[in-house]
């Protein structure tokens, strides 16, 4: 991996991983498109460099994280489920991120949903804030589990989930991007554990990579969160159903014709 495509998959990583639309779909269509391999190391950037991206969350949002230790307490309510269930059925989400089809069905069916709930999405704007409660977070949690199907994307299922606990859109996303910290950090922190029990060491480029991945994901999902909150405050979803079905459609027929499309 040269740093011209580590920093195209970084800017791929910060502008989509926040947004409803799957950051694995566009993590799929970009490597296949600079014929990157999935070796062992980019499988570990493209997870290693969700922490710039969720640190963009932290800064942000840092009153929210300096607020009270209830708050951090909500979060793990709402990270249990994701993780029980990712220790339960890891083998059968890894043999679902491996079927390109299943990907992209899921972008497609996930675009759908979206469009056709879209009136409901702009009824929660006239919604006051509500108190995010334990049983709420658990909830919204559970949402989560769903995103593990390759093409869900954690964002949209969080989001919804929000909206069906009554939160308004800026509220449901917000929380969704809280709730991406724990969750992607722990993933992080698994991807790394396990590049590690395979006896690979680190050389310095790797390390280069890995350093301006991360800053470049960190700036770029900063501005991706502002601008998505900015509209989906005057806006519905509808705009992420359509692109989400278009870019499912995008990774069929690259499959159809053959491209060497693989999974990270």
């Amino acid at each position: 991996m040269s740093i011209f495509e580590a920093i195209i998959i970084a800017i791929v990583e910060g502008l989509t991983e926040f947004l409803p639309i799957s950051s694995t779909g566009h993590m799929i269509i970009t490597t296949s498109i600079m014929g990157i391999s999935a070796d062992h190391f980019t499988k570990l950037f493209t997870i290693a460099i969700q922490f710039g991206t969720i640190l963009s969350v932290v800064v942000l949002y840092w009153k929210k994280f300096f607020q009270s230790i209830d708050f951090y307490f909500k979060l793990i309510a709402g990270f249990i489920p994701a993780a029980i269930f990712g220790l339960l059925f890891s083998d059968a989400i890894d043999a679902l991120l491996e079927n390109i089809i299943v990907v992209a069905m899921m972008l497609m069916i996930g675009g759908i949903i979206f469009i056709l709930i879209d009136k409901w999405i702009q009824e929660s704007e006239n919604r006051t804030e509500e108190a995010v409660t334990y049983p709420r977070a658990f909830k919204i949690g559970l949402f989560q589990c769903i995103a593990m199907i390759p093409g869900v994307s954690r964002s949209a299922a969080t989001i919804i989930g929000g909206l069906t606990q009554k939160f308004s859109k800026k509220q449901a996303a917000e929380f969704s991007f809280f709730l991406a910290v724990p969750t992607m950090f722990a993933a992080t922190l698994k991807k790394s554990y396990d590049y590690y029990q395979l006896g690979i060491s680190l050389n310095t480029q790797d390390i280069q990579l890995l350093i301006i991945g991360n800053v470049v994901g960190f700036l770029v999902a900063i501005f991706a969160i502002k601008s998505f909150i900015n509209y989906i405050s005057n806006n519905g979803f509808k705009l992420f159903g359509y692109y989400r079905i278009a870019v499912g459609a995008i990774i069929l027929i690259l499959y159809a014709l053959g491209v060497n499309i693989s999974i990270l």
